[in-house]
């Protein structure tokens, strides 16, 4: 693999372009509607790994309280931001944290616990999605709900572009110019459901010059998140709902 920085990481463009990749993403479509639908109106909402806060804020002007924990200071940056311009009823509605979802502890429950955009396939399969899962668990009432994105194996297992030197996205951005993705490597090993790859990041003016680039890596990992769901008392609410053709919203019930 080619020298890289971490997704998300600081100086990194995966971050400060987060929303552009985002609203660009059509295979997310319809996942606010499955997550308003696991709490009660006005209900509190935790998600486990809030990133710029695109749902954080969707699900407050649906009426709900959601406390948004991430672990990237570059992401979290930007929610604050996003939060401080927010009028100021609906800015009440939400409260981000930098935290660590294989470990957090927030000594309270939620009406629903979402970890939503493949955050948990970021996370080693194992002990750190199990105590990903206990962490949702810890923060349920029994009978709750907890919702987790995951992207499909098959799909993870598909070769990269035959050419590395095409986009494969090219998007305006906020000041004029473009963003342009590259996947310059792409491996997956079965045997432990790892997906590796390293995507550039190449920011354009309105010229179409270079203004700056960034090689990062992006790691997805997968298993069947039943067995390691089950010792913390959730349990499988019904069958996986499938989002956008790369993944699937997978949904649990505290059943202690």
């Amino acid at each position: 693999m080619a020298p890289s920085r971490p997704y998300y990481a600081e100086r990194g463009l995966s971050a400060a372009f987060y929303d552009t990749v985002t609203a660009a993403d059509t295979r997310l479509e319809g996942d606010i509607e499955v997550y308003a639908g696991l709490a009660p109106a006005g209900g509190a909402i935790l998600e486990l790994g809030s990133g710029t806060g695109r749902l954080a804020f969707a699900l407050a002007e649906r009426g709900f309280t959601v406390t948004g924990v991430e672990i990237a200071p570059a992401m979290l940056a930007q929610a604050l931001a996003k939060q401080a311009d927010l009028e100021p009823e609906l800015a009440r509605r939400v409260v981000f944290k930098r935290g660590d979802m294989t470990s957090l502890d927030l000594k309270r429950t939620f009406d629903a616990v979402i970890c939503p955009y493949f955050t948990l396939a970021h996370v080693p399969r194992g002990m750190a999605w199990r105590n990903t899962f206990a962490t949702a668990a810890r923060h349920l009432k029994s009978g709750d709900l907890a919702a987790f994105h995951l992207p499909l194996p098959e799909i993870m297992a598909l070769p990269g572009p035959q050419n590395t030197d095409l986009p494969v996205l090219d998007q305006p951005t906020p000041s004029g110019g473009r963003l342009r993705l590259y996947v310059r490597e792409r491996a997956f090993r079965e045997d432990v459901g790892r997906l590796d790859q390293i995507i550039e990041y190449v920011e354009l003016d309105g010229r179409g010059e270079i203004l700056r680039s960034s090689l990062e890596r992006l790691t997805y990992y997968h298993t069947d998140p039943d067995p390691l769901a089950a010792p913390e008392g959730l349990a499988p609410d019904r069958d996986p709902i499938a989002l956008g053709g790369v993944g699937a919203i997978h949904i649990f019930r505290k059943t202690v």
